[in-house]
């Protein structure tokens, strides 16, 4: 590959003032930025794509299985009217474990804390449950000693048990809820919500955040496999039968002594956002909101479920943890529901105009409860204090927020029950993981496996057969059980961290065993036998929200290997049996073309076993499991088909809402030998994408969200939050270009190593942008010579941190002149950039002394061959 240098392009000004001009007006009616980077948490409100009219008329009046209870409202007025606006907002308030202490419980008695996804206690993964209960016990005594805070009031403890107690070590754990929507049980989800519960209360907690009602329109959203449908009919009844088995029936036992309070969580159409994104704007019209996005609501807040969960997304550009008529308008007042609405992770510091460390905004709207990890708990509750003595906050505003968290705590009997340490399951560690619990989830697995393809019958398979094992999700509990277990992602852990849990390797061992057949397991499809037949298992790596969002659903983009292994088996004759496991559908032609027999495992868990009760017969050849699985969302026919979706106007997925093939047969499609051979032209969906791509805006004024700028000098970091900021041997500060504060001018001392580097929180994915031959382009001024490599870097989740010394580059300019440097991705590729998982776009670093202004980073496709730097 050869690197050309292209110093003709020297200045695009008159280009960029184009685009500048035409948010002049905007930009100047405005308020002067108080900080160099003010806006990279807020996302501005924007027009809508149609006309926004709100209509309640839409929404109905709902018939919630818990009724008002004079009774208990009494107790609340009682407890309310005894006390102080510091105790009331203390119960507004969600710290998270690895942020307070026991003697902040004792001195502030927050409402309720949390642990998030890969917080332990004493930050120990390895926690036993007597460690969970300790800290329970802790907290609730600290909650309930008045001798610093006056308050007796009982907290609670939420936790995200989303598959099962996925937190705690030995736990069962289900399938991930896309396979459980093509289970299509809602007898049996109830039974696993009820399993969770139990395994939960044995370490003490109350609380738990599930279900996710998200309807998923766009399957790039790196959250799609939390929903268990496309289809919101699914949604619906299973969120009624997970709160019921959460909470008990509400005329039976109801938050009993075997029961954690429910969440019905992201209100509201976190599944409806624009291109998948995370965190994004959904753009549904009202009805559609309601029709699609809200029927999990219908489901959930009907059986009775006493909190809700806010959502990070906006709808048409508001973020919902500020939207009054959402939470309080339609929520509240028109559906009746009278529990709590609890704020997600710093959601509340997402509002225009907030941060995390101040809010009123989100109350005013309805927001009940802030879930606040890290230290801004402790200003935040300063200045809620303070909001509402200043009359920005209506204390009535704050009394309905506290009534509802203690109506709530009433109902769970916080107020009667023992302690967490003394509860009727508290310390039973037999129900972790318990046996009886394992056989539902190894029910689930089974009947949430889709079988795509069989030709030739291939499956059901005899135990009698020597068997290749191969694909690296073979012996993998953790790559099986996906995100939200263990660790938030998912991700660092092994074997030996699911005590009493099984891979799919070890189910089919068995399974041949039993068959006195023989086996054979490899990593990379080699073997000493030839086999009858190879099951290869294979598929997407563990991810969560942030990390998991796509651009498209091509499988292995750029990287084959799977593939390959399928191809060099089927080259010697072996017949494959490909088990795929995913959070999504995903575009997998090759990969089908490449398989005699195609399971969708989904996400199945810590009962791995399973997998072979449908896979083999018994011993004597009788099936011993059929498929059950049927697809509860659609399979796209090419990659960048990403919102196909059942109903839609014109639909034509590769395999549709509902397919699923059987052993016996008894459905509408056909088993056997289906010619099933698809297009698996790669080229053709890589020009598509390349053809829609736009510029992609890094940095315009102010750094585009979701980065954010960060200071180095050293081991040494800040991340930069003000107009003038400095750190060692680096300084920023604002610099009027074109229009005020355009641009960002950087120096270096030289003292010791420093780097500049634009960042997000989560990986971004750029491989469409390097298969549509972009550039990395800005606009940069050289004030100071620099004396050592200049090095310009994009940095992936992972190790690629090689470089581009653009020194000779900045020294062939005009000192003190504005010109354009633009760099081929191709030349990024070489340096090490993994597109798949960007986390910073623009990094400069140097050793040596150097200053520098810039401005206008951006992605542009399609102009590699003109770059600067070229590497076609």
């Amino acid at each position: 590959m050869s690197i050309k240098i292209n110093m003709k392009h020297r200045c695009i000004r008159s280009l960029l003032l184009v685009a500048i001009t035409s948010s002049l007006a905007a930009c100047n009616s405005e308020q002067t930025p108080t900080s160099v980077e003010q806006n990279e948490n807020q996302q501005p409100e924007k027009n809508s794509a149609q006309p926004l009219h709100e209509n309640l008329a839409i929404w109905p009046k709902l018939d919630i299985a818990v009724k008002p209870d004079p009774s208990v409202e009494a107790k609340v007025s009682e407890i309310l009217s005894t006390m102080t606006l510091e105790q009331k907002v203390a119960q507004m308030i969600q710290p998270e474990i690895r942020d307070i202490s026991v003697e902040d419980m004792r001195k502030y008695g927050f409402g309720s804390y949390l642990n998030g996804g890969g917080a332990f206690p004493e930050n120990n993964k390895h926690a036993s449950p007597a460690d969970w209960i300790k800290l329970a016990e802790a907290m609730y005594q600290a909650s309930i000693d008045d001798s610093l805070d006056g308050s007796t009031i009982p907290t609670m403890w939420g936790t995200d048990a989303v598959h099962g107690h996925n937190n705690v070590i030995g736990a069962t754990l289900f399938p991930h809820n896309i396979g459980l929507g093509a289970a299509n049980n809602p007898d049996l989800i109830e039974k696993i919500a009820a399993i969770t519960a139990k395994e939960v209360m044995v370490t003490g907690i109350d609380w738990v955040f599930a279900p996710t009602v998200a309807v998923v329109r766009d399957d790039r959203w790196g959250r799609t496999y939390e929903g268990y449908s496309e289809d919101p009919e699914i949604v619906r009844n299973y969120s009624a039968a997970i709160v019921k088995g959460l909470q008990g029936a509400a005329d039976q036992d109801f938050l009993g002594d075997e029961r954690v309070i429910s969440t019905v969580k992201h209100f509201l159409g976190d599944g409806g956002t624009e291109a998948g994104d995370d965190q994004g704007d959904n753009i549904a019209s009202e009805q559609t909101l309601f029709d699609i996005h809200a029927q999990g609501y219908v489901g959930g807040l009907s059986a009775g479920s006493q909190s809700v969960m806010a959502s990070f997304n906006s709808w048409h550009g508001k973020k919902n943890h500020g939207n009054k008529y959402l939470l309080t308008d339609v929520l509240k007042n028109r559906m009746g529901f009278d529990g709590f609405v609890v704020g997600d992770w710093n959601g509340h510091g997402q509002i225009k105009g907030c941060t995390n460390e101040s809010c009123p905004q989100s109350i005013n709207a309805g927001l009940d409860i802030f879930m606040v990890p890290t230290n801004a708990w402790k200003p935040l509750y300063e200045n809620t204090i303070a909001q509402v003595k200043s009359g920005e906050i209506k204390p009535s505003r704050i009394d309905d927020a506290v009534s509802r968290i203690l109506r709530v705590k009433v109902r769970a009997g916080l107020f009667e029950k023992p302690s967490p340490a003394k509860r009727k399951l508290s310390g039973k560690t037999a129900l972790i993981g318990a046996d009886e619990h394992r056989a539902i989830a190894q029910q689930a697995v089974r009947e949430s496996l889709v079988l795509l393809k069989n030709n030739e019958n291939l499956l059901p398979l005899s135990p009698h057969q020597h068997i290749l094992v191969t694909g690296d999700g073979a012996d993998n509990i953790g790559k099986q059980s996906g995100g939200w277990t263990i660790t938030w992602q998912g991700t660092g852990n092994n074997n030996a961290d699911f005590p009493g849990g099984t891979s799919i390797y070890d189910g089919i061992k068995a399974k041949v065993a039993m068959g006195e057949g023989s086996i054979e397991l490899s990593s990379d499809g080699s073997f000493m036998q030839k086999p009858d037949v190879a099951i290869v298992v294979f598929g997407e790596e563990p991810y969560a929200e942030g990390n998991g969002d796509l651009d498209n659903l091509e499988y292995q983009r750029g990287n084959k290997q799977d593939l390959a292994l399928l191809k060099r088996l089927q080259a010697q004759g072996i017949k494959v049996v490909s088990v795929f496991i995913s959070g999504r559908p995903m575009w997998v032609n090759a990969e089908l073309n490449a398989s005699d027999a195609f399971v969708a495992a989904w996400l199945p868990g810590s009962e791995g076993k399973s997998v072979a009760d449908v896979l083999f017969t018994k011993a004597n050849g009788d099936i011993n499991h059929d498929f059950k699985g049927k697809l509860s969302f659609s399979w796209p026919n090419s990659a960048d088909q990403t919102t196909v979706n059942r109903f839609d106007k014109n639909y034509q997925p590769l395999l549709p809402y509902g397919y699923g093939l059987t052993y016996l047969g008894n459905d509408q499609f056909e088993n056997g030998d289906q010619g099933f051979v698809l297009a698996n032209d790669l080229n053709e969906t890589s020009v598509a994408a390349s053809d829609s791509l736009t510029e992609l805006k890094i940095f315009e004024l102010a750094v585009k969200k979701p980065w954010h700028v960060a200071l180095q000098s050293g081991d040494k970091s800040a991340t930069v939050t003000s107009n003038i900021q400095s750190l060692g041997a680096i300084s920023l500060r604002t610099l009027d270009k074109v229009v005020q504060e355009d641009a960002r001018t950087v120096s270096f001392n030289g003292n010791e190593s420093a780097s500049l580097r634009i960042f997000s929180s989560f990986p971004e994915d750029f491989r469409a942008y390097h298969e549509a031959k972009s550039v990395l382009s800005f606009e940069v001024r050289l004030e100071r010579v620099p004396t050592d490599a200049v090095n310009l870097a994009m940095n992936c989740n992972g190790e690629c941190q090689d470089s581009i010394d653009i020194a000779p580059l900045l020294k062939a300019a005009d000192l003190n002149e504005w010109h354009t440097i633009s760099i081929d991705f191709a030349c990024l590729k070489s340096s090490g950039a993994e597109f798949a998982q960007i986390m910073s776009p623009f990094t400069l670093s140097t050793k040596g002394k150097v200053t520098l202004s810039y401005s206008g980073i951006s992605v542009v496709p399609n102009t590699a061959e003109q770059a600067t730097m070229s590497c076609q």
